[in-house]
């Protein structure tokens, strides 16, 4: 699958699931998806409550999860599989294991070289959400987002067939980065990877982020005093997809490990 198929796909894949049928079909529709993926709908409204397939999609919890409110815990800011959980070599992460990227490709050259260099040598996380997880994302901290960074590309599948066969696949799909600061002035990169039949990443603090759009050129957007606490939600993806955090070095201790099945809210470090 070429770069423009897995973009013409999730375009389409978007429209259709963005169609609100008439109930009886809606809900055979979303009744469908729910037995296919085997959702657990225990924390969100019923199946059929819901317009059309992206709106179950990006469904949100009917009551708020539980966290720590101390200043040192990281939440997990999602419901996801952890595929990786360890230590940069240097300038270079892992997709998975055996292939590896730079960090600077995926972050581009719009964030400072400077800044990037603060996340060599460590911690970082990549968390998968396959299409049965919540879509929604969420601060890990309190947090200020200083920049957005929106990188078009690929919408290939992020899934295990895919990170085994597409080298720099995190670097070859389409992506936003923040850039991160928690209250301490420490530096962390929040990078939502896109992937097929993801026709959107949405971003609530700013409605000018548009994803997988006619603009195929990378857009910075700068903040001044965007300021999210722990917890908050941030935005959702339109399907399942990657989330990767990369923390300044010496920043955080990591509570997790790969292979972990986690949830939003979850504790997954501890500042130091």
């Amino acid at each position: 699958m070429n770069r423009g198929v897995s973009n013409i796909i999730s375009q389409i894949f978007g429209k259709f699931a963005s169609i609100s049928f008439p109930p009886s079909i809606q809900r055979v529709i979303n009744l469908s998806y729910v037995k296919l993926m085997k959702l657990d709908m225990s924390e969100f409204n019923s199946p059929d409550s819901y317009p059309t397939l992206n709106a179950l999609f990006t469904r949100s919890l009917k009551t708020k999860r539980d966290f720590p409110e101390d200043e040192k815990s990281v939440i997990s800011p999602c419901d996801a599989f952890i595929t990786e959980a360890t230590v940069a070599n240097k300038n270079r992460a892992l997709q998975i294991k055996g292939f590896s990227y730079k960090i600077e490709e995926l972050l581009s050259s719009k964030i400072e070289k400077e800044k990037i260099e603060r996340v060599y040598d460590s911690e970082y996380l990549n968390f998968y959400l396959s299409p049965k997880d919540y879509h929604r994302y969420h601060a890990p901290m309190d947090m200020r987002v200083k920049k957005a960074v929106y990188i078009p590309g690929a919408l290939y599948p992020v899934n295990f067939t895919y990170l085994n066969r597409i080298v720099d696949l995190f670097v070859k799909n389409e992506r936003v980065v923040l850039e991160c600061e928690d209250k301490e002035g420490r530096l962390f990169f929040m990078v939502f990877v896109g992937a097929l039949n993801v026709g959107k990443m949405v971003f609530n603090f700013d409605e000018k982020i548009q994803t997988n759009s006619k603009n195929r050129q990378i857009q910075v957007y700068e903040y001044e005093s965007l300021f999210l606490k722990k917890g908050e939600e941030i935005g959702y993806f339109m399907m399942g997809s990657t989330i990767v955090l990369f923390f300044e070095k010496g920043m955080i201790s990591l509570r997790v490990k790969e292979g972990e099945h986690i949830r939003f809210a979850d504790v997954i470090g501890y500042k130091n």
